[in-house]
């Protein structure tokens, strides 16, 4: 009896700390989609919607790929779209290192499939309320490859996700 109660305490307990470190997560858009056949085209750019309501605070926002071994490159190439609340629209040109020198993939997991989380705006105000459109499209090339490389194999999710920066 003594023991099924110090379990249930334990147990309680667990799930108290569980709440609380939730609670204070400083995540405030978190998502991601599949790319149909972990192929992706250049003309099929990945949309995000994001509701902002808070107009104060700063935020990163992180381009976040999942990516397998099918992935021939070293790099990623990515044009960003961030079209605002009131139109006006934001466009970036995104290089990121997907492996290191030795051709060892960057990023997190222990199998096949590694998780990159991107930098892609730091410490930005999102100043309107409203809705946010985001669109991510990869623009991948090899050696002297003018169309570019379509479709882009080895990328099976594209995420987006948007950090409150804790002061």
């Amino acid at each position: 009896m003594r023991t099924q109660i110090k379990i249930v305490k334990q147990l309680g307990l667990l799930a108290f700390t569980l709440l609380l470190l939730s609670c204070n997560s400083n995540v405030v858009f978190d998502q991601y989609i599949s790319v149909e056949n972990q192929q992706w085209h250049s003309e099929n750019g990945i949309n995000f919607t994001v509701n902002n309501m808070d107009t104060i605070s700063a935020n990163n926002v992180f381009i976040n790929i999942r990516n397998n071994k099918n992935y021939e490159f070293s790099s990623l190439f990515l044009i960003a779209k961030l079209e605002m609340p009131s139109g006006f629209k934001v466009i970036d040109t995104l290089e990121y290192e997907m492996t290191d020198a030795t051709g060892n993939w960057l990023g997190s997991g222990f199998t096949d499939l590694k998780e990159n989380k991107l930098f892609y705006k730091e410490k930005v105000v999102f100043s309107e309320i409203g809705t946010y459109k985001f669109n991510i499209q990869q623009a991948t090339r090899g050696i002297n490859d003018i169309e570019g490389k379509n479709p882009l194999n080895g990328i099976t999710d594209v995420g987006l996700s948007i950090e409150k920066i804790k002061k």
